[in-house]
């Protein structure tokens, strides 16, 4: 157990090591200053803005922001549709077949909102057209599309008495260009060096030891695999997604893919501090992803190895559902960063985890995937989280509650209280509307409690816009594809308008000096105050879920 937390210990380290100048970089290139060392992509930056033409340079409003957002989102959607419903038709899509109406559309929607839930397997059911330019560039689109969010929200703080919130199609073409890209391409060739797949063939047939002739599919693999991490999108190219070897095939492999997860997330906490100016608010939001991060870690990492009958240390440790070459250590580690942010990927099999092995990672999605989170939509919640602490804190100690010099008023709670709440309703919606299907036990292979705790997991990631699964929930139904495209379109979308709004309402506001009675925001009392708001949503909503499933599972095995 000690080696598992010097893993933890060396991965967090190497994680801040590369996020603060990630960090300063993302901050100058989104303020619209171009460091030397990329000045070779502005060309392709000036040919965005040529193709989308004079609308790449006026200065929006919320509502246009909202609107132009919303737009390109659409149309991602329906484009996506098309292709995946059409790929037998179009080059290389001979061996597979078009997708039905109804997969066509969760399989886009999951990708167009960045949750990446996939009720297929990607190297049976997509030809490598689908992957590439179908499943890939929305990869890109989508996490773009969250940090636009969250510097629009970023902007909105720091100014003052000034409604515009810049140019969308700016913000998304910068983090396209100069951040996900140059990212992409670096870690795609370590991957490439380290054995993971990239070639445009579908696959080899070879001869397997039984002597019959097999297939073994190939493709695009390190190009996808590199977004879907950096992008905290999720999505496997394989169905057996970074447990098999062609998308993780060794340690060092395993290590950078799973700090890709958490690499643009962490590095944006950095970037709230640089942009801000005051590094000491930044410093709230990573203490406080920190702690919870390296709680569940240890959590998920002493429930595997007691087992599931709570042996001795050591005695009978939970390998089952777990990739040897990664072990227990690695495998918690991915569980919680996964699910911590809303990315998904998996590199064991989290139904096999013992009950409270596995109701950690749900419980950090439940507490809407704040804790880090994807790129740009994990700090953007994290900051209504933050607001509301602030309110709070402000009504209990008489202050008025204000934040970076602003005051907290009735709206800004209101939209701050979407942001956090709509997961959360949709969440418990989504396993309600399971669990009254009458047809529900039929799409579960297990019973009792573990089978209540799969579908509260899918509930859970569909409602959040994480993408994994426990396993055991048959995926591909017409229920269930309208229920999770519902699901993942609410959830992405209602917390976007919040933000745009709130950042509005923000920028329009006066800036006040702080004074005596001014509320502490960087002091290790409201840090404590944050976590303890985080966790009260969060266990005051589903700790009765919780207590049907993972909590009735581990009293029932003991």
């Amino acid at each position: 157990m000690s080696s598992v937390v010097y893993q933890g210990i060396f991965f967090l380290f190497i994680l801040l090591l590369l996020a603060v100048p990630l960090g300063w970089y993302i901050k100058e290139i989104m303020q619209g200053r171009v460091p030397k060392g990329v000045g070779f992509l502005r060309p392709l930056e000036r040919l965005f803005y040529k193709v989308i033409g004079p609308a790449s340079k006026k200065e929006m409003s919320a509502k246009r922001y909202l609107f132009t957002l919303l737009l390109l989102s659409f149309c991602s959607i329906l484009l996506l549709m098309l292709l995946l419903m059409t790929q037998h038709f179009l080059p290389g899509g001979a061996t597979v077949e078009n997708l039905s109406v109804s997969l066509a559309i969760n399989t886009a929607v999951s990708f167009v909102t960045n949750t990446n839930w996939q009720a297929f397997a990607g190297e049976t059911t997509l030809s490598n057209l689908s992957q590439m330019f179908g499943l890939t560039v929305q990869n890109f689109v989508s996490a773009g599309i969250g940090l636009s969010v969250l510097i629009a929200l970023l902007r909105g703080l720091s100014q003052v008495k000034k409604k515009g919130l810049g140019n969308f199609w700016q913000d998304l073409t910068r983090s396209l260009v100069y951040i996900l890209l140059p990212l992409s391409f670096i870690l795609a060739v370590i991957l490439i060096s380290q054995g993971v797949v990239q070639t445009f063939q579908s696959g080899i047939s070879y001869q397997g030891l039984e002597g019959k002739e097999a297939w073994l599919s190939l493709g695009p693999v390190a190009s996808q695999v590199a977004i879907k991490q950096l992008g905290t999108n999720g999505g496997g190219f394989f169905g057996a997604n970074s447990a098999y070897p062609f998308e993780n095939p060794t340690l060092l492999s395993n290590f950078l893919e799973n700090i890709a997860i958490l690499l643009i997330p962490a590095a944006l906490i950095f970037t709230f501090g640089f942009w801000m100016k005051d590094w000491k608010q930044g410093r709230t939001i990573l203490t406080v992803s920190l702690v919870f991060l390296s709680l569940a870690f240890l959590g998920v990492a002493f429930s595997e190895f007691i087992g599931v009958n709570g042996a001795q240390l050591l005695g009978e440790m939970n390998f089952e559902g777990k990739e040897v070459r990664f072990g227990i250590g690695w495998s918690s580690l991915w569980a919680v960063a996964t699910t911590a942010a809303s990315n998904g990927s998996v590199n064991s099999v989290l139904d096999s985890f013992t009950p409270l092995g596995g109701a950690v990672p749900m419980f950090l999605m439940q507490l809407g995937e704040i804790i880090f989170g994807g790129v740009g939509s994990g700090l953007y919640g994290m900051l209504a989280f933050l607001m509301l602490a602030v309110f709070i804190a402000g009504l209990l100690v008489g202050r008025t509650p204000e934040y970076l010099g602003k005051k907290i008023e009735a709206f800004d709670i209101k939209m701050a209280s979407l942001v956090i709440l709509t997961p959360l309703m949709l969440t418990l919606f989504g396993a309600m509307a399971l669990v009254l299907h009458p047809d529900i036990m039929s799409w579960l292979t297990n019973r009792g409690p573990h089978a209540f705790s799969e579908l509260l997991y899918g509930a859970t990631s569909l409602a959040n816009n994480n993408g994994s699964a426990f396993g055991g929930l048959l995926a591909n139904t017409p229920f269930l594809n309208g229920l999770g495209s519902l699901l993942m379109l609410i959830s992405r979308y209602l917390p976007i308008i919040a933000i745009l709004f709130l950042a509005e309402n923000m920028g329009a506001k006066k800036k006040a000096a702080l004074g005596s009675g001014t509320l502490s925001t960087v002091s290790p009392t409201f840090v404590s105050m944050l976590m303890i708001v985080i966790l009260v949503i969060g266990a005051l909503s589903f700790l009765p879920s919780l207590a049907l499933g993972p909590i009735a599972e581990f009293f029932t095995q003991r």
